[in-house]
């Protein structure tokens, strides 16, 4: 029966690029790996199909003698009873594209894992730095059997089935793969008298408390990292790290964009016609804001270095004050008379020397019916 197209096996198309034949043949692989279809041999005529395509189109040589001649140009060169040629084994390829997933024969780490915690802080304290107390779940060293696993009085014996290498080679066919060793779980060592306090894992859970320094500036997402303060390592392996990851809480008064602050101010409508002097909060407290008369909605004052000094360094940014002109609300009849007075004495004058943006406004609107022709 002729073979099949070796693009078609691995389903890319004729100028995909080597990242892509790898995914598609590793996708292929873990579907029809031996080890996961044990006595299928539909499945493992394809796991040998696709690695003879990806044998092939994965070496770029090989590759282009395939484009110009197809199979006739690779005969020798991959499939039947392995693969010759000098090009490379299949244990070389299959390390290539899964590591360690299956073992690899590469050894085994025993660094504990990184956690991560989530510091919640004021705006306040974020900008000006602090330190704080954590309580962070983890494990520690059983103190019954010293880390060993074994009840007192036995030792952990090294495991028969891998003979304390920690993995163990499975053959099929001509295929060979390194894997994790069954029985000790790739520890090399077998417990058959568990301590009775940690169950033979050599750790227990026990909650520890950390001083986290949290420097001045951080922002939301800003992480610190704490070396060796993550998850115990295993066998005696390092511990791993603890990353605080910063997360500030939403402030009532000021929002942070980077370096700088912003807040609204609420005037009355006197201030923003006769102008005035209000006072501000800052992070360093209240400073004076004057307000020109004749201010409008939305007009936004600076107060430079009122704002935040970035943790990486650089000027301190500026508070932005956004006025916001309050209209006055429950009046009482003299006031709405006095009103009223008052818009009848601007009644009498052109609407453009005292409301310019009303009277452009109205303009615009004017100009857009008429050319809609409503």
């Amino acid at each position: 029966m002729a073979k099949r197209d070796y693009y078609d096996i691995l389903g890319v198309s004729r100028d995909a690029d080597e990242k892509e034949i790898k995914r598609a043949y590793r996708k292929l692989a873990m579907k029809y790996h031996p080890d996961r279809n044990p006595d299928d041999e539909e499945a493992e005529n394809k796991f040998k199909e696709a690695s003879e395509a990806y044998e092939i189109l994965a070496d770029s040589s090989k590759r282009s003698a395939y484009d110009q001649f197809g199979h006739a140009g690779v005969d020798g060169q991959a499939g039947g009873g392995g693969f010759g040629g000098g090009g490379a084994s299949f244990s070389d390829i299959f390390g290539d594209v899964f590591g360690d997933i299956f073992g690899g024969g590469r050894g085994r780490s025993n660094r504990g894992a990184d956690l991560r915690y989530t510091l919640e802080l004021d705006l306040e304290q974020a900008v000006k730095g602090t330190t704080v107390q954590i309580k962070v779940p983890g494990h520690v060293e059983c103190d019954t059997c010293d880390g060993s696993g074994a009840a007192k009085g036995s030792q952990p014996e090294t495991c028969g089935t891998c003979g304390g290498i920690g993995q163990v080679r499975m053959q099929q066919g001509f295929f060979a793969v390194q894997q994790a060793c069954p029985t000790c779980r790739g520890s090399g060592k077998v417990i058959k008298n568990p301590c009775k306090k940690c169950h033979g894992a050599g750790r227990v859970e026990q909650a520890k408390t950390l001083s986290v320094k949290v420097p001045p500036g951080v922002d939301t997402g800003d992480r610190i990292r704490l070396s060796g303060e993550g998850e115990m390592g295993m066998d005696g392996g390092p511990a791993g790290d603890l990353y605080v990851q910063v997360a500030v809480r939403e402030h009532a008064i000021f929002t942070r964009d980077g370096r700088n602050l912003y807040c609204e101010v609420p005037i009355s409508i006197v201030d923003a016609t006769l102008g005035g002097e209000l006072e501000v909060p800052t992070l360093d407290g209240r400073v004076k804001l004057k307000i020109p008369a004749e201010t409008q909605t939305g007009k936004l004052f600076r107060l430079r270095n009122k704002g935040v000094t970035p943790v990486r360094g650089g000027p301190a940014g500026d508070l932005l004050c956004r006025v916001v002109v309050e209209t006055p609300i429950n009046l009482t009849n003299r006031q709405k008379e006095l009103m009223e007075e008052f818009q009848q004495t601007l009644d009498g004058q052109s609407a453009s020397s005292h409301a310019p943006r009303k009277t452009s406004w109205f303009e615009g609107v004017k100009s857009f019916f008429d050319e809609m022709k409503f």
